[in-house]
């Protein structure tokens, strides 16, 4: 199959050797990988378990894993089929749909700055862990966010922000007046045929998911003993939050690169899906697609500029590679800080040097 789909097999046999080792060791409780070439699967398999627990069920290739940051595309697409329909403008002022967003500059972010993590605010919230550890609702955050300080001038510069994609989302259900997740089910999540995919947990059952390991670092550090509001909480899992809230499998996020590998189909224009793997930010300190991660280097070891993707802080990455057709995806249940090897881009990068 691997020599089928475009692969040298030793090679490719090699990467999923990396994952099993990684695995057996420990290190990781739960992975699953898919890579695919122009359509063809040549890897989908689970690894582990679901839960760090000898009896636990095994995690097979459609096991559900709480995704984090792979959420902000999927976001962002739902997004984008407003902007084709007019609905929602690009280079509108985000405040034409969020009144509340004025002062401190606020009024000269624009709605791809949303997108592309230039409108100057932070990636988290300064009360963030304050309002996790009280199970804050989701709309305290978007009223936070509308008020926050700026990073610096809306399209100047480019630092990554959870919360930007939050305030796209709030664009989108305000235009819609529909529900960020409803609304993904209906446009996105369901034409993909990406049955087992929801933002939140959808018809999932938090303990039918793979358990995630907790960050001992990092922004949002937590043990055991945050049981109330770690990633692993009723909490977290039903918040639905649009920047790090999804669940999904590896073969339905490989559908959603597939489809933008091919042109959007069914879901969005080809000159659409074009424009969310292109740099927006030209010119400034870092090239970002509308909610793809782009350029040389950023998704993996030597990765061309044209390859598109994004990783997730639970241990999550997937891309795409437009000029060899190339599908990667990789789910695992260990936090990206709790990681010091750079596993996944590790595995990422065996299997763009096993492609024929």
């Amino acid at each position: 199959m691997a020599e089928q789909a475009g692969f040298v097999a030793e090679k490719l046999g090699l990467a999923c050797q990396m994952v099993d080792q990684e695995v057996a060791s420990g290190a990781v409780g739960a992975a699953a990988l898919l890579v695919a070439r122009n359509g063809m699967v040549a890897v989908e398999r689970g690894y582990g378990r679901l839960r760090r627990d000898p009896g636990a069920r095994a995690v097979a290739p459609e096991s559900v894993f709480l995704v984090a940051s792979i959420s902000k595309p999927v976001t962002v697409t739902g997004v984008m089929t407003l902007v084709e329909k007019g609905r929602v403008r690009l280079d509108d002022p985000a405040s034409k749909y969020l009144p509340e967003l004025k002062g401190d500059g606020r009024e000269k972010i624009l709605v791809r700055h949303l997108l592309s993590h230039a409108s100057g605010l932070p990636d988290m919230l300064p009360e963030n862990v304050e309002m996790r550890k009280r199970q804050a609702p989701l709309r305290e955050f978007v009223a936070k966010s509308m008020t926050t300080p700026l990073l610096f001038a809306p399209g100047t510069a480019v630092k990554y922000q959870s919360m930007g994609t939050l305030l796209a989302a709030e664009i989108l259900e305000r235009v819609t007046r529909e529900k960020l997740d409803a609304f993904l089910q209906r446009e996105v999540l369901g034409p993909l045929g990406m049955r087992r995919s929801a933002m939140g947990l959808g018809k999932n059952r938090i303990e039918d998911t793979v358990e995630v390991d907790l960050p001992k670092e990092g922004d949002v550090p937590q043990t055991e003993a945050d049981h109330s509001w770690h990633w692993n909480s009723p909490y977290w899992r039903g918040l639905r939050a649009p920047w790090g809230g999804m669940h999904t499998t590896v073969g339905d996020i490989a559908l959603l690169l597939q489809a933008m590998l091919e042109g959007g189909k069914p879901v969005l224009k080809p000159e659409t899906a074009l424009a969310m793997r292109t740099d927006q930010n030209r010119g400034l300190n870092q090239p970002w697609g509308l909610g793809w991660e782009v350029g040389a280097g950023a998704n993996y070891p030597g990765s061309a500029a044209e390859v598109f993707g994004h990783g997730g802080a639970t241990g999550t990455l997937c891309w795409a590679d437009p000029s060899r057709g190339i599908v990667f995806v990789l789910f695992t249940n260990r936090p990206g800080v709790n990681d010091k090897t750079e596993f996944r881009e590790r595995v990422a990068k065996a299997v763009s040097d096993a492609a024929a």
